[in-house]
């Protein structure tokens, strides 16, 4: 297992570009109840340049969802809608999706796409956790985004056991997955582990800032935009991990570790990002 150290540039951004230059992100997610989930995901891909975004949600939720990103794109999930992924430059499958019959179709749908770059995260890897012949028709370049209880149950496919809490064990536990799953496997948590099965990455940003609900969509968001933007799927979960970290430290910094918000890292994403282009100036 070769241990990477060093972070990806940011992609180039080119003077003449337009937002067909920066990627077109679709996020997949939300269901009754559930509607920050996916607005947090596509703002925050926005925030960090995507182009465009379009949020695919149950109809409930298409005008709250706008309203808190309205620079995005709305469309009502269905099994109709989901051609909109065949346009996009990336996918953020999962954020708030649940487990409804159009959440399941959706998941199965969305992972045949051959080579789509993919985030995989929350709901989304709950569906895929229930079976086990989904990594043979798994054919989309996905980041698995799990935290440990997800992990746990993706496990259920492999060896079963526990997630380890140091390095060393969850390093072993996120790499048997992402040779078994063929993908890059994000495990969630204090030093989060990235790994494609072959290289890895531990991320030493972030803090108690981030332990708030809509985080971890926040983050599916980024990562969504950097694949969006062209990078491959480990670069941009090194990157996209890094990132969100040093974002969620800043707005803690800011606001203090108790009061902040999803949305608080979303405003502290520009100065993540200049703060890095200032280290590799």
């Amino acid at each position: 297992m070769t241990r990477v150290t060093r972070l990806p540039k940011l992609p180039p951004r080119s003077n003449d570009g337009h937002k067909g230059t920066f990627g077109r992100v679709l996020v997949v997610g939300g269901s009754v109840g559930m509607v920050g989930a996916p607005a947090f995901a596509g703002l925050s891909a926005l925030r960090l340049g995507s182009g465009l975004v379009q949020i695919a949600t149950v109809a409930q939720n298409l005008n709250a969802c706008l309203s808190i990103a309205p620079e995005s794109i709305g469309v009502v999930l269905s099994a109709r809608s989901l051609t909109a992924a065949s346009l996009a430059d990336a996918v953020v499958l999962g954020p708030g999706l649940g487990r409804s019959g159009v959440a399941r179709s959706a998941v199965k749908r969305l992972i045949a796409l051959r080579d789509k770059p993919m985030v995989v995260d929350a709901d989304a890897l709950n569906i895929l956790a229930e079976g086990s012949t989904w990594p043979t028709a798994f054919v989309a370049r996905a980041v698995l985004t799990p935290h440990p209880g997800e992990m746990k149950r993706l496990l259920t496919l492999l060896d079963g056991g526990d997630v380890p809490t140091d390095d060393a064990g969850r390093l072993d536990v996120a790499s048997r997955a992402a040779q078994a799953f063929g993908q890059v496997v994000l495990l969630k948590g204090r030093r989060t582990v990235i790994t494609d099965g072959r290289r890895a990455f531990i991320n030493t940003t972030g803090d108690s800032s981030l332990s708030k609900a809509g985080t971890g969509d926040v983050m599916s968001g980024m990562i969504g935009s950097l694949l969006g933007q062209g990078m491959s799927p480990f670069d941009a979960a090194c990157l996209g991990a890094h990132l969100h970290g040093r974002a969620g430290e800043l707005a803690g910094k800011k606001l203090g570790k108790h009061c902040v918000l999803a949305r608080d890292v979303i405003d502290a994403i520009p100065d993540a990002v200049r703060e890095l282009e200032g280290s590799v100036a």
